[in-house]
């Protein structure tokens, strides 16, 4: 029988329990306690990893789906020990490719560990997950790296080129408790940007809607739009000073300010749109930054966006303890900082 990744394998099932063609395919799965409460799609969308959701729905409305051998509708919950039969399904030659070829296992800076989440200190240049053109990101890289773990998903994102502060739920329980508190806005997620430019002392709240579209080539972009736009949503940024660095004319960089960074709101690209729309973009963005600026940089060694998920507050989704962890600067950004600001 294969292994289902979440779910317990049961018992042996006597020669009659299902029809002898194809009966030895037949997948029985106990739903363990971390399941328990999901909906019956959902619970099968997250196991049957690399089947097509329309192939998921499929099987259910045709009765091959049973729990406790009675048929079941998607939306129906199931609890711990139910027994869900599962006929035998066919993943995608790409999935099946790619569960050939899994990621190199890799471990990564830990800030927190219990038996509930991992926080990890993530690199930049790493993405979160595989997708949109990358094969593998941090959380099958860690998956690999702890083949025991019977469950390790992530809570929020990064974008790639962004280091710093991230969260893995070890539990389903967990990741449901924290990302209801991301949800509802009740952590606190702090930056660290260097921006071009003297930032404004007086310019401490950014309160602009942002609109997602894509580009001609397919590519994601974001951009500051109004209030009466249909498709833009509000955006809230928090901006403190933390340093100020002076010119270095002599290697052709200009004032740039250090700022703490804290988002009220968690829109796709915010603080990189938010910052370069009052005309200090981060320096070494490549999307939204200034290109000249970054080519410059980069010959004094920062060679990527200096943006940093630097602290992270959130209630522990056991205890409910206030948490508060920080990922200190990486020496690429620290150096740069350091050799402005003597």
């Amino acid at each position: 029988m294969k292994h289902i990744i979440g779910a317990k394998s049961a018992p042996a099932r006597s020669p009659g329990a299902d029809s002898a063609a194809g009966a030895a395919a037949v997948r029985w799965m106990e739903v363990d306690a971390e399941s328990a409460g999901q909906r019956l799609d959902n619970f099968l969308i997250r196991e049957l990893k690399g089947v097509p959701k329309t192939h998921v729905y499929r099987i259910i409305r045709s009765g091959e789906v049973r729990i406790n051998k009675g048929r079941a509708s998607a939306d129906t919950r199931v609890a711990e020990g139910d027994m869900v039969r599962v006929p035998p399904v066919r993943i995608s030659d790409k999935v099946a490719e790619k569960a050939e070829r899994p990621a190199p296992a890799r471990e990564f800076p830990l800030l927190l560990e219990d038996e509930h989440v991992i926080a990890l200190d993530k690199p930049a240049g790493v993405a979160v997950h595989g997708g949109s053109g990358v094969s593998f990101g941090v959380i099958e890289q860690l998956r690999q790296a702890r083949p025991q773990a019977r469950f390790l998903e992530l809570v929020h994102r990064l974008d790639r080129e962004t280091s710093g502060v991230l969260l893995v739920a070890k539990k389903r329980s967990a990741l449901t408790h924290l990302q209801d508190q991301f949800r509802e806005r009740e952590t606190g997620k702090t930056y660290l940007a260097l921006v071009s430019g003297d930032w404004p002392d007086r310019l401490k709240v950014i309160d602009a809607p942002l609109h997602k579209y894509l580009q001609a080539d397919g590519e994601r972009r974001v951009r500051v739009t109004t209030a009466d736009d249909p498709d833009g949503m509000r955006s809230i940024t928090l901006v403190r000073v933390r340093t100020r660095l002076a010119a270095r004319s002599a290697e052709g960089l200009p004032a740039m300010t250090l700022l703490e960074v804290t988002i009220k709101t968690g829109r796709t690209h915010q603080i990189r749109v938010h910052l370069a729309s009052q005309g200090h973009p981060i320096v070494g963005d490549d999307k939204y930054g200034d290109f000249d600026l970054n080519r410059r940089a980069q010959k004094r060694a920062l060679r990527r966006m200096f943006l940093h998920a630097w602290r992270l507050q959130f209630s522990h989704p056991a205890s409910g303890e206030r948490i508060e962890l920080h990922a200190e600067l990486p020496p690429e950004l620290a150096g740069f900082v350091s050799a402005s600001h003597p």
